[in-house]
């Protein structure tokens, strides 16, 4: 892998947003070398973080008066199971960069970022150095997702192994879907549940298990081309990560920004290897009223000062840099997620001018 980002700014996902060109605006006006397509969960319930990525998958019921998802296993779902599995051999088997994921294929009414991003990019008629998707994490859905008897799907092993397939479906989809329109794609693989790993609510919850259903959505994006990110907006146990080989590894630097100093093996593995640390160094909640440019710049370098401390080579700290908000800005102020992406793009330009980049 050959990724020297330097201070690239992109963003996670979510705006709070109702029209999609408005999301757009903002997002290629500030994030001119990684833009992302817009979540926009105040469209209503199927652009939330879970029941946008379920188009397609067996015995979903999605009930629009309570505002919830479930699985019905409580029926025979052999058929829709060997429906979905031949799907899934058909595409994945066939030569790279030719399978036909569009049986998991997000469709305008769960998602209009998607579509939006794509008419504005292809209008343009240029390539982007980089484009960044994304995908709700296959340990987030699953251990939050339930059944009909209110148990995490998680815990059902036959329906756990359809979702890790259906969202790497989902990233290969969307990585064929912009692949035009980018030099390099970025997928970023949405965990936060993973801050609560090693909890006394998820004690069940193997290590070994976490990595395996990490990599293999990781697998999958790396069969399309695209780099592989996984965001956690809380502390975790960051070497999951790094041994399920994802690419880029996002962590809230702005919050729990010395955390990451804790796994020095691992992340100096990861920089060593061609990895980046995707830092989210601008705050996603009220806190971003207090800040300034100068001010996270000075709390970039104070965390990576003591990254670098653990023996990890500074300028490489540097030039494996990405630089993102802590997480999504959807349920923030309007005015607030401005100023996020506005001091995203800014922020960018003064740690790239500041290092000689």
């Amino acid at each position: 892998m050959s990724f020297n980002p330097r201070f690239l700014a992109t963003a996670i996902g979510s705006l709070p947003y109702t029209d999609p060109d408005q999301a757009v605006d903002l997002i290629l006006t500030n994030l001119t070398e990684a833009p992302i397509w817009p979540q926009l969960p105040r469209l209503g319930i199927n652009e939330q973080m879970e029941i946008q990525y379920s188009e397609g998958l067996p015995c979903v019921e999605i009930d629009r008066v309570k505002g919830r998802m479930f699985f019905d296993t409580s029926k025979d779902y052999s058929e829709a199971f060997a429906a979905f599995y031949e799907a899934y051999m058909a595409a994945t088997e066939a030569p790279a960069g030719t399978g036909d994921f569009s049986p998991l294929a997000i469709s305008p009414e769960f998602s209009r970022g998607i579509y939006a991003l794509e008419k504005r990019l292809k209008a343009r008629g240029s390539k982007l150095p980089f484009l960044k998707v994304q995908t709700t994490g296959p340990c987030s859905f699953a251990l939050t997702i339930v059944d009909e008897n209110k148990r995490a799907i998680y815990y059902n092993e036959e329906f756990r192994d359809v979702i890790i397939k259906a969202l790497a479906m989902k990233c290969r989809w969307q990585l064929q879907k912009f692949k035009s329109l980018a030099d390099q794609l970025i997928c970023f693989i949405d965990e936060p549940i993973l801050s609560a790993f090693g909890s006394s609510t998820y004690v069940s919850v193997k290590r070994e298990d976490v990595v395996a259903h990490l990599k293999e959505v990781i697998d999958a994006v790396h069969a399309e081309g695209g780099l592989a990110g996984i965001h956690c907006c809380g502390n975790t146990e960051w070497s999951i990560l790094v041994d399920a080989g994802v690419d880029l590894l996002n962590f809230d630097a702005f919050g729990f920004g010395e955390t990451i100093a804790m796994y020095p093996a691992a992340v100096k593995k990861h920089l060593e290897r061609g990895g980046a640390l995707a830092w989210g160094v601008v705050p996603t909640s009220p806190a971003i009223r207090q800040q300034s440019v100068d001010s996270l710049v000075a709390h970039f370098e104070k965390v990576a000062d003591h990254l670098a401390a653990q023996g990890i080579d500074r300028k490489l700290i540097a030039e494996q840099a990405v630089i993102t908000p802590s997480c999504g800005t959807g349920s923030m102020e309007p005015a607030d997620a401005e100023k996020v992406i506005q001091t995203l793009g800014l922020l960018s330009k003064a740690l790239r001018a500041k290092h000689g980049f």
